[in-house]
């Protein structure tokens, strides 16, 4: 069982390995290795903005998966409910963008530890129990019949305890691509649970089966119309643009459209010199989940949001590890060394 007031995460932890800036995958012998995993990534965000937080998850009983749990750790994650089985660790391969070339993963989950557990093996009465809220996304369900099965065994445990559960669908088609389950079906009966979605126009379209086209004038308006009619219980939709001009020149814009109220929109920022831009959809969903936590209105729940995707950018890594400081000064416009 989590502290009090903990945001609980459910999913899988992964090791990324990566090639050096600059290099193709296994040009040499070489690889980067770090933490991640949708939502760990979140969990870690809050952690280290100051959120209580807690990680839910199977990892093998190996030394990696003892890394993986004290790395969570190390960020402030409560890791007590984390269970060990055997198996393996699940990994994905990443090679970073540059100049003209677009960065590419590839994934080896298949028959993880996690993905592998019983459907059954949490007791959510217990994991829940004081909890602020549950967190989970697209990606753990996308692994397998067996990990759609318990994600939604979570999310509808949240709704009958009375725990707010925000879903990230996180559409990854490789993954989806693989899986014995059917992504619209499982996609809805998770966002039909869910009060806070990061999904957009695409998402939508995909699990409810409209045609939403890219191009339509209020694309937006309809996906917010559409999502709020098919799902009563969601109360907010938030989610990012992204423009990208080479892989470390990019623009991203925040948009956050409650059930009642006008629908919001941040400036545009763009980021140079990107170094890292992987985890920062699950770095905006933790900057979001954040100053819902904190009673904010919707204009400071969408700014943080958007400073905690911003920072993301500036690290090495799949998770965002900026401070409640660290978006205090992104917000105020602060540049200059802070001493």
């Amino acid at each position: 069982m989590a502290d009090p007031g903990a945001i609980v995460c459910f999913g899988e932890v992964l090791l990324r390995l990566s090639a050096p800036v600059g290099e193709m995958l296994l040009q040499r012998p070489a690889l980067e290795v770090a933490v991640g995993g949708a939502e760990a990534n979140v969990a870690v965000a809050l952690a280290r903005a100051g959120a209580p937080a807690a990680m839910v998850t199977v990892l093998p009983h190996n030394p990696l998966g003892s890394a993986a749990r004290d790395a969570l750790r190390r960020y402030g994650v409560d890791t007590r409910s984390i269970r060990f089985t055997v198996g393996r660790m699940g990994l994905y391969f990443l090679t970073p963008g540059a100049v003209v070339r677009a960065s590419d993963a590839f994934y080896d989950r298949a028959n993880s530890a996690f993905a592998m557990a019983p459907q059954d093996l949490i007791d959510w009465d217990e994991e829940l129990k004081g909890a602020s809220r549950l967190h989970l996304s697209g990606v753990t369900p996308a692994l397998n019949s067996n990990t759609a099965a318990a994600a939604l065994r979570a999310a509808r445990s949240a709704t009958r305890l009375g725990v707010p559960m925000s879903f990230d669908a996180n559409y990854r088609a490789k993954l989806w691509a693989s899986s014995d389950a059917h992504a619209p079906t499982v996609l809805r009966g998770l966002l039909s649970e869910a009060e806070t979605a990061f999904i957009d126009y695409r998402d939508v379209a995909l699990v409810l089966d409209k045609a939403i086209a890219a191009d339509h004038e209020d694309r937006d308006a309809l996906m917010a119309e559409e999502a709020f009619g098919a799902f009563p219980r969601l109360r907010r939709i938030a989610f990012t643009r992204r423009n990208v001009h080479a892989p470390d020149r990019q623009e991203l814009i925040a948009h956050l459209i409650p059930r009642i109220g006008p629908r919001l929109c941040s400036v545009s920022h763009l980021l140079y010199g990107i170094v890292d831009r992987v985890g920062a959809g699950d770095a905006f969903a933790a900057g979001i989940i954040y100053g819902l936590g904190r009673g904010l209105d919707d204009r400071a729940v969408l700014d943080l949001g958007l400073a905690s995707a911003c920072l993301k950018h500036s690290v090495v890594g799949d998770a965002g590890l900026a401070t409640a400081e660290d978006l205090i000064t992104f917000l105020e416009g602060g540049l200059d060394i802070r001493r």
